[in-house]
């Protein structure tokens, strides 16, 4: 089952994964993969996205007579992941509470 998620945890996703190292487009994506059920074809449109707001760059490398296509986090893609764990730090009790979850009384 494919779920729908909101554009800004999608790109915190994949910014958290590239503090981890650099990926190519099909790992980034099996990565994902595990842990939320997209499509495969998600995340290439969010790549190219992040790539044109400067939140991360690419670069190829050969590898069995093909490249690959890696994708790197810039400096300004960590200062955007650290805004969007701040505002998912705030957002998420307030959704645990909503769905009936953990309440504080």
């Amino acid at each position: 089952m494919a779920v729908q998620i909101p554009t800004e945890l999608l790109d915190g996703c994949v910014l958290g994964l590239l503090t981890r190292g650099d990926y190519y487009g099909y790992t980034l994506t099996q990565e994902v993969r595990q842990q939320i059920p997209i499509s495969e074809s998600t995340l290439y449109p969010v790549l190219r996205r992040l790539k044109k707001n400067g939140w991360l760059t690419t670069y190829d490398e050969p590898f069995q007579g093909r490249n690959r296509r890696y994708y790197q986090l810039t400096a300004s893609g960590r200062t955007r992941l650290t805004e969007i764990q701040t505002d998912w730090a705030a957002f998420q009790p307030a959704i645990t509470t909503l769905l009936g979850g953990n309440t504080h009384e």
